[in-house]
């Protein structure tokens, strides 16, 4: 779809400024029922798209992100744009500074429409949990997009951006772009700097990109990889055009499939997946029975280690230095009786996060701090961080044998809104495949595989595939192959 559009703007049959246009007509049109925007940027996309189509008018040559329109979580900082991380504790929080990958995207000639939807502070599996209102899967509006990158994949699988960056940090991109039936990637941790995210879990957090096509997926993972000097976290990786690897080619390919991930699946996801393993033989891929030991501990282990790392990053969010702030001027959000003004330091703290902090980000703060307190680190978070170390050792050794693993992105398709909000138990399985990649730190990526029949209506199921730390033009050229089928 990029090349497409690119060509189409090489060859003058279309303007970067007219598709601008169109697209925030479609979301003026669709966007109200579907709800995958909080911010729109068309002043910026507008000037963007102008800079395109000039340089095409002077015979000057573009790339192929150049003029083309997309969307940015609202947890990653453009300048002089709101950036709430869907929370209202950041509702007026204007972003003094451009995330690396906005400045990359930039020196790429991108096009941003606007902000994204998500689960506050990047918390959550359905975009529910924004203190914005749920985003709605365009599927079935009854039903989740997943999330937390629920609005990022909503506007591409809706056709209001023609691709999107998303974060995650235990499936935030993969699950919703399985839900909404578009390509949705993780890269390895590292691959793609950090810097002007608003944190959530340091040690797990990815920014990766979202799009209609592997291709597309590529194109875009190509602008905003590579190493940043703000990010001590990212790695020294030679960039490379992802785009230029995907050859189709899947033969000797060396495939793993956890036998036990597939007999857990219910049979109409289990045949779906069968198929495209099937896929993979009939194409000379090798397909190897893979055993992970450790991986039955993923999900606990990633809900210590995120709330651990959420209640350190959160704790900055205290009414003083920026965003909101409930104080002796300000207090009608929390109480109508002038005798409850808080009067201390410590009241501000506690009335300020009470009333700008959401049930579910709550939560998880208690969760992180009880596991770090004092006579409990020993008991959860080092344990937590000890199974995570059994489960990199895994990953090693299943890498031996084989380039990469297969297995379903979600045990099933969306869910209906509120089906699992008052369960969070429920809620937090909907991750159990997609965790262990950010456990890890491997590379990840969802590919659409088909329908499955709910009620009335057939919804996206996805495939994953989790390859070897820094081989994401391997996983790429594999996903790829499936999808040109």
């Amino acid at each position: 779809m990029i090349k497409d559009l690119h060509n189409k703007l090489i060859n003058k049959e279309i303007t970067s400024e007219q598709l601008t246009l169109d697209y925030f007509d479609r979301i003026s049109k669709k966007d109200k029922d579907i709800f995958s925007y909080l911010t729109l940027t068309k002043d910026l996309a507008l000037e963007q798209a102008k800079k395109a189509d000039e340089k095409i008018k002077k015979g000057e040559k573009i790339g192929l992100l150049e003029g083309i329109p997309g969307a940015i979580k609202d947890n990653i900082c453009i300048n002089g744009i709101r950036a709430t991380a869907a929370s209202k504790i950041l509702d007026s929080y204007i972003a003094p500074y451009n995330a690396t990958v906005i400045d990359k995207l930039n020196e790429k000639g991108a096009v941003i429409l606007g902000k994204t939807n998500l689960d506050e502070f990047a918390m959550g599996s359905s975009t529910e949990n924004s203190a914005y209102g749920p985003t709605k899967n365009p599927h079935d509006l009854n039903r989740v997009p997943g999330g937390t990158s629920g609005g990022s994949t909503a506007a591409v699988a809706a056709d209001l951006a023609s691709w999107a960056l998303g974060t995650d940090t235990g499936g935030s991109i993969r699950q919703p772009a399985a839900f909404c039936g578009v390509v949705g990637m993780k890269p390895t941790y590292g691959r793609v700097s950090r810097h002007g995210i608003i944190a959530m879990a340091s040690s797990l957090d990815q920014v990766g990109p979202i799009a209609k096509t592997v291709e597309d997926a590529a194109i875009v993972l190509s602008a905003i990889s590579g190493r940043d000097k703000h990010d001590a976290t990212s790695a020294h990786s030679q960039d490379k055009n992802y785009e230029e690897f995907l050859t189709g080619e899947v033969r000797g390919t060396k495939i793993g499939v956890v036998k036990e991930y597939l007999n857990s699946l219910e049979k109409n996801v289990r045949e779906k997946i069968e198929k495209v393993i099937e896929f993979y033989k009939k194409e000379g891929a090798k397909i190897i029975e893979t055993e992970l030991p450790h991986v039955k501990y993923a999900l606990p282990a990633y809900y210590i280690i995120q709330p651990c790392e959420v209640s350190s990053n959160l704790a900055r969010y205290d009414g003083i230095k920026y965003g909101l702030r409930i104080d002796d001027g300000d207090n009608s959000a929390i109480s109508g009786n002038s005798s409850d003004l808080p009067k201390t330091l410590l009241e501000t703290y506690f009335d300020t996060r009470q009333y700008g902090l959401g049930r579910e980000t709550k939560r998880r703060i208690m969760l992180g701090t009880y596991a770090l307190s004092s006579g409990y680190y020993e008991a959860y978070y080092l344990r937590a961080q000890k199974a995570r170390t059994l489960i990199k050792k895994d990953f090693e050794k299943a890498f031996k044998e084989a380039d990469m693993i297969l297995t379903p992105t979600t045990p099933s398709p969306a869910f209906r809104l509120g089906e699992k909000t008052e369960d969070p138990l429920k809620m937090y399985l909907e991750d159990i495949f997609t965790v262990t990649a950010n456990i890890a730190g491997i590379p990840a990526i969802s590919v659409p595989c088909g329908r499955i029949k709910e009620g009335k209506k057939e919804l996206p199921i996805g495939f994953q595939l989790m390859g070897k730390w820094f081989d994401e033009e391997n996983l790429l050229r594999v996903a790829d192959a499936y999808e040109k089928k």
